[in-house]
């Protein structure tokens, strides 16, 4: 029996890839499901949803990177059989992500007025107005979701990807359900988005701390109010969950101020840009599925010490993730005039996303996997500060300077963003590839063998 088979079977493999797989192509379908419902409020709401989520979306994936360093150890340890201390580990990481998510909760809901105003201060007074509400309420469910993101980040460590399928589907009905009563029963426009948002990941982060509670699984965590700082191993989990969530915080920062360029664009162009961005998240959620699923796979084989397994798994899941890019990519492209249809765009949004659309999805299947597959299986090895440069770097060289350049010197419109967009995943498609190929990721130690 080879090394590979001691660890994960090709059964076993797609058991913890297809819920992951399942979970993100849902979530996007949720989310294009509640872009329809708050288009019909209005172009107002859905630009005032659209870049208020652009700033909460950056503090998320930090807390999406301090679980990601969690899950990191914990697999890691869970590969070298010791779950003592992938126990302790998971402890000192839902610990860590509810004191950052409180204070930073505190901070958003003390300074959102002058962030709205520094960061879209251009933008027409109505959309200031739904924003500042949308933002109000959204902030609140910070730590929610920071929990919920730190379990079912521990779940996915242990090879377990089912219960966060299952969390993530019966919140997300919550969600669309909410939206539903409240934006199209009740009118509340983006206050109605809000107070759905936060209702589906208060449900999501109870019910996964439960799940985390019961016996007889690789980590269980029965008493959360006996955790106790452990600072040793809080350092352990910063030392990679950090320049994680520097490379995920300055990617937004640098969304941020291409949202501040795109705000001067019209209404019009605004809402398209936005129904733009929820159809490209659809087209790579699969494969970003896959990528999570190949961190916990990544992180066992090195805590085994199975390098050359890691390497092979790296390979055969970067295959899948083109796969399913292009897949997802074709179905976009069918879809995409029936939804603007749906959703009730004006015809010039309608017209603009499909022009959008068509570029994206001829380029991405060609880009995406090499330029971000690689790097989640190199991040679960421990190579994290490269990935931080090279991303950072490319987000600012390519992204914001295209986008800025294009629209603000040569009148572009929102194609401008996807322009910059192809131009930073061909770049990084390079870097990450060369870095792969030289092994150097390898040598990048997490945990004591």
């Amino acid at each position: 029996m080879n090394n590979e088979k001691k660890l994960f079977t090709k059964k076993q493999l797609w058991a913890l890839l297809l819920p992951l797989m399942v979970e993100q192509v849902l979530n996007s379908f949720m989310g294009t499901a509640d872009t329809i419902m708050v288009t019909s409020a209005g172009n107002a709401a859905i630009s005032a949803v659209s870049l208020v989520d652009s700033l909460n979306v950056m503090m998320i994936l930090v807390f999406s990177a301090l679980a990601t360093g969690g899950a990191i150890i914990c697999s890691q340890y869970i590969g070298s059989r010791d779950l003592e201390t992938a126990n302790r580990a998971a402890g000192q990481l839902l610990l860590s992500v509810t004191s950052i998510s409180l204070v930073v909760t505190l901070l958003c809901s003390v300074l959102r007025a002058p962030l709205l105003r520094l960061i879209f201060g251009s933008v027409d007074a109505e959309v200031m107005e739904n924003a500042n509400i949308y933002m109000l309420i959204t902030v609140l469910s910070f730590p929610f979701i920071a929990l919920y993101n730190a379990g079912a980040a521990l779940f996915r460590a242990s090879g377990n990807s089912r219960i966060s399928m299952r969390v993530s589907l019966i919140a997300n009905i919550i969600n669309i359900g909410g939206n539903a009563i409240l934006i199209l029963g009740f009118h509340f426009g983006a206050a109605g988005a809000a107070i759905a948002t936060l209702l589906s990941r208060g449900f999501s982060a109870t019910l996964i701390l439960w799940f985390l509670r019961r016996p007889k699984q690789t980590l269980c965590i029965r008493k959360y109010t006996e955790i106790r700082p452990d600072f040793r191993m809080i350092g352990t989990i910063c030392r990679v969950g950090i320049p994680t969530g520097i490379e995920n915080g300055m990617f937004q920062f640098g969304k941020l101020a291409i949202q501040s360029t795109v705000s001067t664009l019209t209404t019009a162009q605004i809402a398209a840009n936005a129904m733009m961005a929820t159809l490209e998240q659809f087209c790579c959620n699969a494969a970003i599925g896959i990528g999570l699923g190949l961190m916990t796979v990544v992180g066992q084989y090195i805590g085994a010490g199975y390098k050359q397994e890691a390497k092979k798994m790296i390979l055969r899941l970067a295959r899948y993730s083109m796969v399913a890019i292009t897949i997802s990519c074709g179905l976009t492209l069918l879809l995409v005039r029936p939804l603007t249809k749906l959703s009730g765009m004006e015809a010039e949004a309608a017209a603009l996303t499909v022009q959008m659309a068509n570029f994206v999805c001829l380029l991405q299947p060609l880009f995406w996997a090499p330029a971000f597959t690689l790097a989640y299986g190199m991040r679960a090895a421990g190579d994290v500060r490269f990935s931080m440069l090279l991303s950072s770097s490319t987000m600012w060289t390519c992204r914001v300077v295209i986008v800025i350049v294009l629209i603000r010197v040569f009148g572009f419109g929102p194609i401008a963003v996807w322009i910059g967009m192809v131009s930073d995943w061909f770049i990084r498609a390079i870097g990450f590839t060369w870095r792969f190929l030289s092994n150097r990721w390898m040598n990048k130690a997490v945990i004591k063998e």
